[in-house]
Parts: structure tokens; sequence; C-alpha cells
């Protein structure tokens, strides 16, 4: 497919006025996606696990402006109270989607979020926020074209929200969704993230994701910086290739249930992710010493407990403790006991993987 395919056919009525309301997840990839090219075009492939806790929910109210403008027309409330602050971005967003979805500039929106989990705690939102707002805009769409199949809804959906976020793509189905191309995988794209389409194997059923809060303060370099670091980077090709290497081993690992590999794959993806960051030019680190602390004690108690906990990162200091359902009773005491004193006020988030968006 190619993005001339997301232009609709012309809308024959649209709605006066309406609402429409969704809840959207963010998700923790396993096979890590750092650096971008033009249009928001992932350098490699990546996939992650869908969560069920951390969720962004969006109510979008529209209502037809009595002339037609050239420009964007909404307010944007982030849980209950008006945040011009963030608009700049939304404005953004509809810019790059306009030409996928020509009814925007007709309408007055009135856009309320909230999410499920503490603002400004680490956790990206840009994932849940985005495709939660791209459901509500496609939903919009499906009452003026309602002959859309579900697989080209949720296609365009993940296309949509690309165009916001890039790991936003990876939200709307579950538990496991893939997203660019990758000989591995067949239908993989560039263009939208897809619902893993291979066997898994039943221990990764409910797999658990407690999320430590190791800093919730702003990063010192966001994640759109971060990504424009990875042009000229010394070790780009290689990082590229090795994820590219490291989604076919996994999904060999995600049909035979080896947790043993999998503890290898993901925790190397975590600390390959930040390598790249240490060694960009300029140069920044964003675990913290606690975000440290804590591997070395997942890494300790896992020997000692012969246990499969294990962790991931995503580009901050904050730590995802991922471990299957029939050792929670073993792993979870652990956590509460030895690492959550690590986290900033002993904050902390119990999550699992899920299925992905829900129509509210």
């Amino acid at each position: 497919m190619s993005e001339k395919d997301f232009i609709p056919a012309p809308y024959t009525t649209l709605k006066e006025e309406g609402s429409v309301t969704y809840s959207s997840p963010s998700n923790i990839a396993l096979v890590k996606y750092w650096g971008k090219r033009e249009n928001q075009i992932p350098a490699n492939p990546s996939i992650s696990f869908t969560l069920a806790a951390c969720v962004t929910k969006t109510c979008v109210h529209y209502k037809k402006k009595a002339q037609h403008s050239d420009e964007f027309s909404f307010d944007l409330l982030f849980e209950g109270e008006a945040k011009e602050e963030f608009k700049p971005k939304i404005n953004t967003f509809l810019k790059r989607i306009v030409a996928y979805l020509p009814f925007l500039k007709d309408y007055h929106f009135i856009i309320n979020t909230s999410n499920s989990f503490p603002h400004s705690s680490g956790i990206a939102s840009s994932a849940s926020g985005m495709s939660a707002l791209a459901l509500c805009f496609m939903e919009m769409e499906k009452t003026f074209l309602p002959n859309i199949t579900t697989n080209d809804f949720n296609r365009k959906v993940s296309f949509l929200s690309r165009l916001g976020s890039g790991s936003a793509c990876r939200s709307i189905e579950g538990p496991l969704v893939q997203w660019g191309e990758t000989s591995s995988i067949k239908g993989s794209s560039n263009l939208y993230g897809i619902k893993y389409p291979y066997e898994v194997h039943e221990i990764f059923n409910n797999f658990h994701d407690t999320i430590l809060l190791v800093d919730k303060g702003e990063k010192q370099v966001s994640s759109t910086v971060g990504h424009e670091l990875m042009h000229g980077h010394p070790f780009a090709t290689q990082r590229f290739d090795q994820a590219h290497t490291n989604l076919e081993k996994l999904g060999k690992v995600l049909a035979d249930g080896n947790l043993i590999d999998f503890i290898s794959i993901v925790e190397s993806e975590a600390l390959t992710l930040h390598a790249m960051m240490m060694t960009s030019n300029p140069y920044f680190i964003l675990m913290k010493p606690n975000t440290l602390s804590i591997i070395n004690e997942i890494w300790k108690f896992r020997e000692e407990s012969n246990t499969h906990v294990c962790f991931t990162l995503d580009a901050g200091a904050n730590v995802h403790v991922l471990y299957p359902e029939n050792e929670k009773d073993v792993v979870f005491p652990f956590i509460k006991e030895k690492l959550v004193p690590f986290c900033q006020n002993g904050q902390y988030i119990c999550d699992r993987i899920g299925l992905g968006a829900k129509k509210l």
C-alpha cells in the first residue's frame, strides 16, 4: 500500500454534530524503534506488547462550522482544564492528516482527554494520546463512509496515529503489534502497525509489566531529538541490522515460549537503545542511578530465584519489569520489597498486556 490508498472517496453527507469517545493504551517495545526517516517512517522494525492499564481516554465533540475556513478550529481540555500549551502539537498532527481526513476543516472540535496514569510520570503518553485522538476522528469518518471494514479501519487508524507519534501506530490492537517492513513478518509495513500474525505460546498470555517510576521529571533530551540523532550515528547501520535480526529471533521465541531467549533479546534491546543515546553526537544519558540499581537487583534475584523476571526500558529512566503470570506470586513481593524503594515517592504502576483500544 501507499499513502494515496488512505485518501477517502468523496463523502456523500456530513453530520451536523456529534461526539465520540475512545480509550487507547500505551505500549512497550520489545524490539525498539529508534531513528526515523521523513514522514515518520521508521529506520528499523519494532514489536511491542500492548498494555492494558496505562490508557488515554479521549472524547471529541464535533459541530459543523457555519462557514468553511482553511484553519483548524478546536479547544483542548486535559483532565477538564484548558491546555493551550498542548495545542501546537495537535495542530501539527491535524496538518499531517488532513489530506486523509478532509472533513477536519469543516468542524469545530472540543477535545477532552485524560490519562489513567499520573501526568508527567515519565510514562510515554504520546502513543496512547495520539492513537485515541486518531480513533475518534476515524469513528467520525466511519459515519460518513459506513461500509469501511474493521481491518481497513484499524489499518488507517494506525497509519494516522503514526503521523502523530511513531509508536502510537502500535496501540490500536493487541496483545502484540509489529511495525516496520521486515522480511521475517508477512504483511509488515512502514506505514502502519499490524497485529502480530503468527503463533504465540501460552506463556505470554497475561504477561505482567510492573512499571517502576524512577524519575518523573522532564527528560533532558526529547524522543524526537533522540530519533534525529540517529542520522549520521557511527553505529546506526549496525543497530538497524540488529533490530531485523532480533525480530526474527523473537519470532521463534514467541512461538516456542523459550523465556531464557526472550530475556536475552529484550534486555539486550533495552540496553542497546540507551547505548545509542550514549554514543550519539551530542551524547546523553537518560538512565538514573536508581535505574541501574533496579537492573542489578533484577539480575541478582533472577539468578537466586530461578524465575524469568526481566526488564526493559523506554527512552527514559523508568523500568518496565516483565514476568509471566505463573511467577507473579514470587516476583511481585520481590518488586515491592526490593525495587519500589528505588522509585520516586515509591510510585509504580501494575500493568499487563492488553488487547488494544476500545470505543466507549
